[in-house]
């Protein structure tokens, strides 16, 4: 199983940026796929995820700005980044787990594969 991460890049304060992630080996329909992110000196934290290919998730410093979705046939799924503040420059990392739970789904433990990671970089 591979996760491809693209998408990222240098943008100003308010601006927008899609990250994509394509899952090549297996599909994860019935589990989770997520986008982390981890800036200098931080943890990795939770941002989005969906899980079982319908139900949302975010982080609260990103609801109403980011948008996570997913394009099944293409097992690809996308993180819709609006409204980007200096605070969301991180690196940021799609990850997929096939039996994640929905109450373990905000850790990093829970997660079986992982992307290269894409820096965003928020800064005018």
């Amino acid at each position: 199983v591979q996760l491809q991460a693209s998408g990222g890049g240098l943008v100003q304060p308010g601006g927008s940026l899609r990250l994509s992630c394509a899952a090549s080996g297996r599909t994860f329909g019935t589990g989770v796929m997520a986008w982390f992110r981890q800036a200098p000196g931080k943890e990795r934290e939770f941002v989005a995820g969906i899980f079982r290919s319908s139900s949302l998730h975010y982080t609260d410093s990103v609801k109403g700005r980011f948008t996570i979705s997913r394009d099944k046939p293409k097992n690809t799924v996308f993180l819709q980044m609006n409204g980007l503040k200096p605070e969301d420059t991180a690196v940021y990392y799609c990850a997929a787990g096939a039996r994640v739970i929905l109450s373990a789904m905000f850790s990093e433990d829970a997660y079986d594969y992982w992307g290269q990671g894409t820096q965003v970089t928020v800064s005018s």
